[in-house]
């Protein structure tokens, strides 16, 4: 039986461009890629480079491996004693125009911008900015491996949670607040009961099957 071998965060990338002379090291990842509806979000961090980092951000690890409270809770705590922090965010129109890796990339840059001080390295979860003149390493599984890329995952992720909350409260037709657009059974049964909304992805499969079923809602 083949298992999947388990990381925890650690700054030893950060640590191995500090050595190379590098200052200001931002982790970036994303949430959103694979949903139906909603943005693609992008967070970028840039911890503080001092002896007790790793135990201020103890406990941070990849969102995905985190409860929704304790993400809340290291959100927090990252926005509070991050360097910096920054949030990019790629909306359903240009997912659909520029296709779901392209408005990933526009998300990271973007968020990338909002950074002071700047970065002068990126580390990223197996993606590359080549649009960004900016040295970078991607690393596979990175939000499991660097702790600057697992915090900007929690960044992203409650950030869009938070966003498809909001639009739970427009349309609680389809349970955007428990799947956050995901595929669902409860999220695909409402699709093909009301339809897309102007929130879906139309590009994505099944929206793009159901799309010409029904009038988009107005609101």
């Amino acid at each position: 039986m083949q298992t999947h071998k388990k990381y925890t965060p650690t700054l030893a990338e950060e640590m191995a461009l500090f050595e190379q002379g590098y200052s200001f090291i931002a982790g970036l990842d994303e949430a959103g890629r694979g949903c139906l509806a909603g943005p693609v979000v992008a967070g970028a961090v840039i911890l503080p480079r001092s002896e007790d980092t790793m135990q201020l951000f103890a406990g941070v690890n990849d969102s995905k491996q985190l409860s929704a409270a304790a993400r809340e809770r290291y959100y927090e705590h990252i926005m509070q004693h991050a360097l910096t922090v920054g949030v990019g965010i790629g909306s359903v129109e240009v997912i659909d125009t520029r296709n779901i890796l392209q408005a990933t990339k526009y998300a990271m840059e973007l968020a990338l911008k909002q950074l002071s001080p700047a970065p002068d390295a990126l580390l990223l979860d197996a993606l590359y900015l080549p649009r960004v003149s900016l040295p970078q390493r991607s690393i596979i599984k990175g939000d499991s491996r660097s702790l600057s890329i697992a915090a900007a995952s929690i960044i992203a992720k409650v950030t869009r949670d938070r966003l498809m909350v909001e639009l739970h409260q427009q349309h609680p037709e389809y349970g955007f607040e428990q799947h956050k657009g995901y595929g669902t059974p409860a999220h695909l049964t409402a699709l093909r009961t009301h339809g897309a909304t102007p929130h879906h992805r139309r590009s994505f499969s099944p929206v793009s099957e159901l799309y010409g079923l029904f009038a988009t809602t107005d609101n």
